[in-house]
């Protein structure tokens, strides 16, 4: 009987060091950044953008990406000490396939709203957009507040079913307001006088100052509206969170982020690349 309890005793302690190895070593094999140990382990960083969105994302005639964004997600990259990889998608798919693992991080001019934030995670911003007014028209474009150009002898264009639509009517509804199919046939209007100016997003209007340089376009960003631009992430990676926050910061420290601004938005030698 007391041998008998003795090997009992002797299973069970093997048992319970067996199991306390295991814990160990699952404890050891857990990652503190999934996301980081599978872009590690590919060697490979993969970025999800639509590719359309010149200058902050474009597509070459060539293939590449290239933009303001795509060298920020070079810069990040290379401090992964990994490849890139650039995955182009209509703009709505973009967060699903960050959230199932498609690809790792967004950059897409993505505004950082309470809605998506529900969702994934950002990072930023990096650069604040909002509404723009494309216009021949000094006043106009400098406007501070909408009630600046809020009046009947204002017209405007604007893209039909865009966001830019929906301020003109909420906050610029005594003013005339056309709507078009695309943005060629809205800035064809401003070039030729038949509105006083063209509200959109504005990298749009900068592309726009950039294609008719003769025109006397003028274009800024108002106080109108706020669009901070993040980086998007996977909402369950909270290392991989503040690793990209942190290499931001140290981009925008360190001036690279200004250079790489003043290089897209400068001036449009980049526009014989575009597809």
């Amino acid at each position: 009987m007391k041998y008998a309890r003795i090997i009992l005793v002797s299973i069970l302690a093997a048992i319970l060091l067996v199991g306390c190895a295991q814990t160990q070593q699952n404890a050891g094999s857990t990652s503190a950044s999934p996301v980081l140990d599978r872009i590690q382990k590919r060697g490979e960083l993969i970025v999800g953008t639509m590719g359309n969105m010149p200058p902050l994302n474009m597509t070459a005639k060539d293939g590449e990406i290239f933009g303001l964004e795509p060298d920020l997600a070079q810069l990040m990259a290379r401090a992964m000490d990994v490849k890139v990889k650039f995955v182009t998608k209509p703009f709505n798919e973009l967060l699903p396939a960050l959230q199932n693992g498609e690809v790792d991080m967004v950059l897409s001019g993505m505004t950082i709203t309470p809605e998506r934030n529900r969702k994934v995670a950002f990072v930023g911003p990096y650069f604040i957009s909002g509404k723009a007014f494309l216009t021949k028209i000094k006043n106009i474009a400098y406007a501070d507040e909408a009630e600046d150009a809020n009046n009947p002898k204002t017209k405007l264009v604007t893209l039909k079913g865009s966001t830019s639509q929906a301020f003109a009517e909420a906050f610029l509804d005594k003013t005339t307001l056309f709507t078009t199919g695309n943005y060629d046939e809205a800035v064809d209007m401003v070039l030729q006088d038949k509105v006083d100016a063209m509200i959109a997003d504005y990298p749009i209007c900068v592309v726009s100052v950039f294609r008719y340089p003769e025109a006397g376009l003028l274009s800024v960003v108002t106080q109108l509206t706020y669009e901070p631009i993040g980086i998007g992430l996977p909402a369950n990676d909270p290392l991989l969170i503040n690793w990209t926050q942190n290499t931001l910061n140290n981009i925008e420290g360190s001036g690279i982020l200004d250079e790489l601004k003043l290089k897209w938005f400068a001036s449009g030698n980049w526009l014989n690349k575009l597809k």
